[in-house]
């Protein structure tokens, strides 16, 4: 594999902050540029951090020194940096919406983090093992867009990575409606608890959008693609109560769901086992050995002792067993800022690099 140069588009933020750390001696990806805000532009990575430097491992040496890119202004310096870009910015939706189209139109592919793009119906978002084959509709963005190259791609929200990995390789039963509620850390707020005391010693039992996101996302990842465009599925139906937690780092979701053609609990623990997908053939960098881990004892999985396994890039499931309104009920957990956010994204990019889509 050839190697590529990247550049972070939020690099200042939490996000980006894993960014770093996991293109750091990356074996195809090597970052050329950072950009932040203007209020960072111009300073050295290090020093536009100062004290927001939130990840338990160092800042990486090499990038300590690199001078910040205004991520609005200098585009055109970053662009020629680069062969593409990871973005996960602090800003208005319209705003990412069109600073991405920007950076895309100038012939560089974003990888995003945010949001934004999500429901843009020609913007693939993808979880590198369920959906692989939503890259297909890039060929009809690019033509949208006028570009050769350019191109955005979207990772899901971080909780989903939780819970829609367990879900879909369930699908041939007939997957008809789930109930999840998601327990998740603060690090999705970007936050620590030097920074959230608030947050030590309670649960706030409200995100703000994050319900919607996790009724509706899943649609389009079941979605298919249609004269130019992902076209979300009818079902499975979703409902969501999302939670704030008092935990560091990771997700947990508590699931509830109902078939058509109900399998056996054999069958399902069989799917979860055999399950894997484009980034385990591949051999990605970062795509786990096993994808679905799952855990016989009653109290697993946690999410402390599993968040980390496979580098934070695996999902774990535990608990399956039948339910008394729906047909069975299981919990599952994966590190929010790894599998559901930096992470995916980097896996993504990998499954894009591996299929020709960064050249």
């Amino acid at each position: 594999m050839k190697k590529y140069n990247v550049g972070i588009i939020g690099a200042t933020g939490m996000v980006g902050q894993r960014f770093a750390l996991l293109l750091h001696d990356h074996p195809w990806f090597n970052v050329t540029a950072l950009a932040a805000s203007a209020s960072s532009a111009g300073k050295k990575y290090e020093d536009a951090i100062g004290s927001r430097w939130a990840m338990k491992e160092e800042i990486p040496a090499n990038l300590k020194d690199m001078l910040v890119y205004d991520a609005q202004k200098d585009i055109d310096t970053i662009v020629s940096k680069v062969d593409f870009v990871f973005c996960a910015v602090n800003m208005k939706k319209d705003e990412i919406k069109a600073l991405e189209e920007t950076y895309a139109k100038r012939e560089c592919p974003v990888i995003s983090n945010n949001s934004a793009h999500r429901f843009t119906p020609d913007v693939p978002m993808i979880i590198p093992e369920v959906n692989p084959h939503h890259c297909e509709i890039i060929e009809a963005q690019k033509k949208r867009l006028g570009t050769k190259k350019g191109f955005i791609a979207v990772k899901s929200n971080c909780s989903l990575q939780s819970y829609v990995p367990a879900l879909y390789p369930l699908d041939k039963f007939g997957v008809d409606k789930c109930l999840v509620c998601t327990y998740q850390a603060i690090s999705g707020a970007g936050k620590t608890f030097d920074r959230w005391p608030e947050m030590v010693d309670n649960v706030i039992p409200y995100i703000g959008g994050e319900e919607e996101k996790s009724e509706k996302e899943p649609l389009k990842i079941w979605g298919e693609i249609k004269d130019g465009e992902i076209v979300s599925a009818d079902s499975p139906k979703f409902t969501a109560q999302c939670l704030r937690v008092p935990v560091s780092d990771g997700h947990m979701a508590a699931v509830y769901v109902s078939f058509k053609n109900k399998p056996s609990k054999e069958e399902i623990l069989n799917c979860w086992k055999e399950f894997s997908g484009e980034p385990q053939q591949l051999k990605l960098p970062h795509a786990p050995e096993q994808f679905l881990h799952y855990y016989t004892e009653d109290d697993q999985p946690q999410t402390k002792l599993c968040r980390d396994v496979e580098g934070g890039m695996a999902v774990h499931v535990g608990r399956l067993r039948e339910d008394t309104q729906y047909d069975y009920k299981f919990v599952c957990c994966s590190h929010n800022t790894l599998r559901g956010a930096a992470g995916g994204a980097v896996l993504l990019a990998e499954l894009l690099a591996a299929k020709g889509y960064m050249d």
